[in-house]
């Protein structure tokens, strides 16, 4: 074809497979369903092994059987697997917990002679934690509870989210003696002033509440925010690509490998 790109080679399906040897791989996790296109777990690893080295970081944003998971794991590399369908559960846990295991007999395990190892941290995505209201105001999500809404901030602030049973304003902490606090309630004078009484003048605390009157300042040991600003000024909005802006979250453990095997990401948290 004019101005076309020649093709340089042709993987034949007896060297790369194909879509029924890609369901039979997904059959074997125990899955009742299998996509009608999927990709065999040779392809993947022919693609995988050109682009990529052992340890670089393999994002597949469209998981489906999490067949890319699954070869990058076996392959040493680490990864990044989006879904949003619900086969996430029934297909690709399922899988990637296989092969962490070892248990999984099907696609490139006896050709890169995986023997199983390593590890995943699943995380499921919150509901958005603002919505606009019918002004155009951002407001708090009705999903949101008040344990959730103060886990979110805390994530958010950089805080450790760790609610006191007895002291109602320490919702998280940084150090020992910095706290954050947490209410949709909108705050005054007075109910500041108290808060800075009690916190006294060896803590500190960071108050985010949905509104505050009077003044921010004087009280020495208070930081106050709104809830809307708070989580705006660590979000990206209205934009059609977005670049990963994820600060102040604490970093995962990292525990030691067992001998023989490489530690790709933590044991599975839910």
């Amino acid at each position: 074809m004019s101005g076309g790109l020649t093709p340089q080679t042709i993987w034949l399906n007896n060297e790369v497979g194909n879509t029924q040897e890609a369901k039979r791989e997904v059959l074997q996790i125990g899955a009742e369903t299998v996509f009608d296109t999927p990709k065999p777990e040779r392809l993947v690893h022919r693609a995988l092994h050109l682009a990529t080295n052992p340890g670089d970081l393999v994002l597949d944003s469209f998981l489906g059987s999490g067949t890319t998971a699954a070869v990058a794991h076996k392959m040493g590399r680490r990864w990044i697997g989006i879904e949003l369908g619900e086969h996430c559960h029934t297909h690709c846990l399922p899988r990637l917990k296989k092969v962490v295991d070892g248990a999984d007999p099907a696609g490139i395990t006896e050709a890169v002679g995986w023997k199983g190892g390593g590890g995943f941290r699943y995380y499921r995505l919150a509901p958005s934690l603002l919505q606009q209201d019918k002004w155009g105001n951002w407001v708090i999500s009705s999903d949101y509870n008040a344990p959730m809404l103060a886990e979110a901030i805390c994530k958010l602030e950089g805080f450790t989210y760790a609610p006191s049973d007895t002291i109602y304003w320490q919702h998280g902490r940084s150090t020992e003696q910095d706290f954050l606090y947490v209410t949709t309630a909108s705050l005054n004078h007075d109910q500041l002033q108290q808060l800075s009484d009690e916190v006294g003048f060896d803590r500190s605390l960071l108050v985010v509440c949905t509104s505050f009157r009077g003044r921010k300042e004087g009280y020495p040991n208070l930081t106050v925010k709104k809830i809307p600003k708070a989580v705006l000024t660590r979000c990206e909005w209205g934009h059609d690509d977005y670049s990963l802006k994820v600060e102040n979250l604490p970093a995962a453990p990292k525990p030691a490998p067992e001998p023989g095997q490489q530690s790709l990401f933590e044991e599975e948290s839910k």
